[in-house]
Order: C-alpha cells, then sequence, then structure tokens
C-alpha cells in the first residue's frame, strides 16, 4: 500500500499532532512499511488458527477467595501514628 504525504499529514491533523516537514517526510515512508507488512498478515492462511484473547497464555494466579484468620485489632493499630482503639486516624482530604 502506498501513502503519501498528504496521506501523513491528514493522519497527523486528525491525531493533532504538529508534525514538522522534516517529521512528514521520515514517517511517510515508516507508515508506509507498516501498512505494507500489515497488509501481508491479512494474505496469511489462518483457518486452521484458532482464536485468541492474548499472545501470551494467561492463567490466574490469585488464590481462592476464602476466610481465613487474620491480625488482632490491637496488633493492626499498635503502630499507627493515630488510632482511636478500632480505627486509624487520617488527616481530612475533603474539608470539614
Amino acid at each position: 500500500m502506498s501513502l503519501t504525504r498528504a496521506d501523513v499529514e491528514k493522519v497527523s491533523l486528525l491525531a493533532r499532532l504538529r508534525l514538522t516537514p522534516a517529521e512528514i517526510d521520515l514517517f511517510t515512508p515508516q507508515l508506509g512499511a507498516i501498512l505494507d507488512y500489515v497488509e501481508q498478515l491479512g494474505r496469511l492462511d489462518t483457518t486452521d488458527v484458532s482464536p485468541m484473547a492474548h499472545a501470551v497464555e494467561l492463567t490466574n494466579v490469585f488464590r481462592a477467595d476464602e476466610l481465613i484468620p487474620s491480625l488482632p485489632r490491637e496488633a493492626a493499630l499498635v503502630n499507627a501514628p493515630r488510632a482511636d482503639g478500632e480505627c486509624y486516624l487520617v488527616p481530612a482530604v475533603l474539608g470539614e
């Protein structure tokens, strides 16, 4: 696919990019090469390739959500700068 300087100028306008004339000269063949590669990928026979959501196979790394014993409240609050015996006390951030 041939990409013209006018195409790159239009794309840069749509993307709100301020490209210099030198950058347009630089990017025109580079973007053309990218489009050529995408066109080459489009010609591949993928009839035996199953669709996938990710390029890398993912596995769930999270443990099951089970209730387990936790720190006692006193131990959780022992190093708090400010606490009222039940909760941490923090400065108000949204006003009074």
